[in-house]
């Protein structure tokens, strides 16, 4: 039987996923639920099907999930793919269910956290990390530690007169460089009349094109869909410039489907970025990808809940 084994959970607006995770890093059990209209009965459910699967004691349980939280109440302020969840009080919830102490955190803090424990953050005193997929979240790790803060650099201005975002506001890194505004820069050009072999794709809908069609299109040499990537990459790195000139970090991870293109999309954030950062802080390997990939979220939630616990 496992000693010191947490459940790590990563709540995204699709669904839910969960792992029980001991303190070396391991995990034992894994299991994921729709997320559904209701996330937090869809919580519940995975959270008694894990704690009745676990093959060990629990002894707290860290969740990470999109979004504004108040730490010290863990209530939801805002969460921006699952509208129910604003103003819910997950760490009182969930501690009701299974009277385990609980931790709930930023998933872009918790996937930074995880990757100072065991990914591409280890032995590194200084770094941001970016998940770059339908939006753009962040985490910050400072003299070792995670700053628990709400680190929203989706929502750092790049334009003072420029493309609205979904927060409200108009001019965010998100607005010009995330999945979304790949998504639409790519359709507002079929609009106007631009070839693309996008246009044959979901049975001639070019409507319902994703992030990944448009990079297969770019692999295709689709002209529309490698200048919507390069674009949306100098955009990126604008915003990474300014990180880095900010915190002078020892390194900027990147995680999330978005870096699936990395070859066009990241490499003109590099190469943007190379030329707006101060150049006493800027090397040629500062910009790497994340080695945890998708379960940085659940095992930083998991190494937050084992320090609670």
């Amino acid at each position: 039987m496992r000693k010191n084994s947490v459940i790590g959970v990563d709540m995204g607006g699709t669904n839910i996923r969960a792992a029980v995770i001991d303190s070396a890093g391991e995990i034992s059990y894994r299991d994921r639920q729709d997320t559904g209209s209701d996330p937090v009965a869809a919580l519940k459910l995975l959270l008694d099907k894990v704690i009745a699967q676990a093959n060990c004691s629990i002894s707290a349980i860290g969740i990470a999930t999109a979004g504004v939280i108040d730490h010290k109440s863990g209530v939801v302020l805002r969460s921006p793919n699952m509208g129910p969840l604003a103003g819910v009080n997950l760490k009182s919830e969930v501690s009701t269910w299974h009277n385990l102490p609980v931790v709930v955190e930023n998933d872009a803090n918790a996937a930074a956290y995880g990757e100072k424990a065991l990914g591409a953050g280890v032995g590194k005193q200084d770094f941001v990390l970016l998940t770059l997929g339908t939006g753009i979240g962040g985490g910050i790790v400072a003299n070792g530690r995670l700053l628990g803060i709400s680190a929203e650099v989706g929502h750092i201005k790049i334009s003072t007169n420029g493309n609205p975002c979904s927060c409200g506001d108009i001019g965010c890194l998100e607005a010009y460089a995330s999945g979304w505004a790949i998504v639409s820069s790519a359709i507002k050009s079929m609009e106007e009349g631009a070839e693309s072999i996008m246009k044959q794709m979901n049975n001639g809908n070019f409507y319902k094109i994703t992030p990944e069609d448009i990079y297969s299109a770019a692999l295709e040499g689709d002209a529309l869909a490698r200048g919507v990537l390069r674009e949306a990459g100098k955009h990126l790195g604008t915003g990474i410039a300014s990180m880095i000139n900010i915190f002078n970090p020892q390194a900027v991870i990147l995680t999330g489907g978005l870096t699936g293109a990395w070859n066009i999309y990241v490499d003109a954030a590099v190469k943007e970025a190379s030329k707006r950062t101060l150049k006493e802080l800027f090397s040629e390997d500062i910009i790497i990808p994340s080695t945890l990939g998708g379960d940085a979220g659940i095992i930083g939630a998991a190494f937050l809940a084992l320090e609670a616990s």
